[in-house]
């Protein structure tokens, strides 16, 4: 006790002078702000919101899709006429909304994102010259951004190892005539506990263009729905952080606790003017039921194996398509945590169409709901579950898997140009069970399980099992494939026939499974 008085007296003899009394024992607690902090700024006008941004500004545009985006400071950019900006946003809009309004007219110079969505003007522009590209997996754009705002210069992860990210030689622009012009350039590599990781570098920003929810005049920002994504790191991480919001309401209206971006990030407030709020992928559901036509096609044939993946109380991360259907045959007695990419974990239907929020989406854009004991939360942790292995399967299509589990889902060189989204992301925590869902072949009828993939890959070595319309196969990243499973009324020869490399066939062969109705 004596040694407290010591230090408390020691502490005391440091408060200023003009602090006497009670407030000098509790550290002048008189003096502490009461009222709104004087940097944050509440404006009226989106010109004056975006004041500074010049010609040649790097600018943050959070949201995921069309949901959350700051569409009225979108819209104040266009008409501000500035150009060559570097933009950087989880995609690329479309054409005439979101993100697409400042390609439409011409005003970026440098998009960086992780997918281009349904913007075929980004695409066009990008294959024609006239625009730079740089794609990242949409959870290291996360977390680069994550690290720009906590001040941390880089750091390694192991997405996009043995992909073109490590490699380097991604076309990022092109000349007028279609010849490459830029090349992504090659990651250093180090090796951590046996595996592989990139050093991957922070991105921080002139300007971050955030929608908000809700934004007390203190200029705390609270988020609804799946609307947090990357409006919460992007937030973080420039200079100048200018917030929309749909209502600014009294300090104490929402309490402490529940503030996602604290005022100490926030710099300018604007409530929007009005908010269309545009929805990608309306999908809705009758009272009848969603599941999967009955109908003996390949697609239900797949979709009804794939179900039989699920594991009571795992937690899952499915792509769009196939897998996706597949959680429409998971048992009433099972539980299984859904997951997806843009923040959202216990995925449920789709509404009804009274139940439509254009605020709660999946990471295919499709409006959705969510479960009793759901939760929403930012990109950045949403990808912290998934590199660090919190999901316990992630099911997805592909173009191509080769033989000892390399996967090729996200490009088709000179061709399709839509980005890896989240997929390099998702299958690279060796913690994860990776299924891959597809047809057999092409509609060429040529072999899409190979030797080796000839598309750029989303991961090496990374799928576990193969499912398709005729056969499942184990994958052993040394060993190669074996065939467990059989199509009723096919052969062997026949799925060597049809596959672009040998197989193991298991002593333990059988006909291939399917969920029961």
């Amino acid at each position: 006790m004596a040694a407290l008085r010591l230090l408390a007296a020691a502490l005391g003899s440091r408060v200023p002078g003009g602090c006497s009394g009670p407030a000098r024992s509790l550290g002048c607690a008189r003096r502490f702000a009461t009222s709104s902090p004087a940097r944050v700024q509440f404006c009226t006008d989106p010109t004056e919101a975006l004041k500074g941004v010049s010609d040649g500004a790097t600018v943050m545009i959070g949201g995921f899709g069309l949901c959350g985006i700051p569409e009225n400071l979108i819209a104040a950019l266009r008409d501000m006429g500035v150009k060559n900006l570097t933009v950087i946003s989880t995609n690329a809009g479309v054409d005439d909304f979101g993100l697409g309004v400042l390609l439409s007219a011409k005003q970026v110079r440098r998009v960086v994102c992780s997918y281009l969505g349904e913007s075929a003007v980004c695409e066009q522009q990008y294959l024609a010259g006239e625009l730079e590209l740089e794609m990242t997996p949409q959870g290291t754009l996360a977390e680069r951004i994550r690290a720009g705002g906590a001040g941390v210069p880089a750091f390694y992860t192991p997405t996009g190892y043995g992909t073109l990210v490590q490699e380097g030689g991604s076309p990022i622009s092109y000349y007028p005539d279609g010849h490459v012009a830029t090349l992504s350039q090659p990651r250093e590599v180090r090796e951590f506990r046996g595996q592989h990781y990139l050093l991957e570098h922070a991105i921080r920003a002139d300007f971050a263009l955030i929608k908000g929810w809700r934004a007390d005049r203190a200029g705390n920002v609270v988020f609804r729905g799946s609307a947090r994504n990357f409006n919460v790191p992007m937030c973080k991480a420039a200079d100048v952080s200018v917030v929309e919001v749909e209502e600014i309401v009294d300090v104490g209206t929402f309490p402490p606790e529940d503030i996602h971006v604290p005022n100490i990030y926030v710099n300018r407030v604007i409530k929007g003017e009005k908010y269309e709020k545009r929805i990608e992928r309306l999908t809705t559901r009758t009272r009848e039921g969603v599941q999967a036509r009955d109908t003996g096609d390949i697609r239900t044939r797949i979709i009804k194996r794939a179900a039989l993946e699920f594991e009571d109380g795992m937690y899952a991360n499915l792509g769009i398509g196939i897998p996706l259907l597949a959680s429409n045959y998971i048992s009433p007695n099972m539980k299984v945590h859904l997951h997806s990419e843009n923040g959202v974990l216990g995925l449920g239907p789709f509404p009804f169409k009274e139940e439509v929020d254009p605020d709660v989406i999946n990471a295919g854009k499709q409006t959705v709901t969510v479960i009793p004991g759901g939760s929403f939360f930012a990109s950045d942790d949403s990808f912290a579950m998934i590199r660090g292995g919190h999901i316990q399967l992630t099911m997805l299509g592909a173009m191509q898997v080769s033989k000892y589990g390399d996967l090729a889902n996200w490009m088709i060189p000179g061709k399709k140009v839509k980005g890896m989204g989240g997929a390099m992301d998702l299958v690279s925590s060796a913690k994860t069970r990776v299924v891959v869902t597809m047809e057999h072949c092409t509609k060429a009828k040529t072999p899409k399980i190979l030797e080796k993939c000839t598309m750029p890959l989303t991961g090496k070595r990374c799928v576990d099992r193969i499912i398709t319309e005729k056969a499942v196969f184990d994958v052993h990243p040394n060993r190669g494939l074996t065939l467990l499973e059989l199509w009723e009324g096919l052969t062997v020869d026949e799925i060597k026939t049809s596959t672009g490399c040998a197989f193991a066939v298991s002593p333990n062969l059988r006909p291939m499974q399917q969920v029961s109705p």
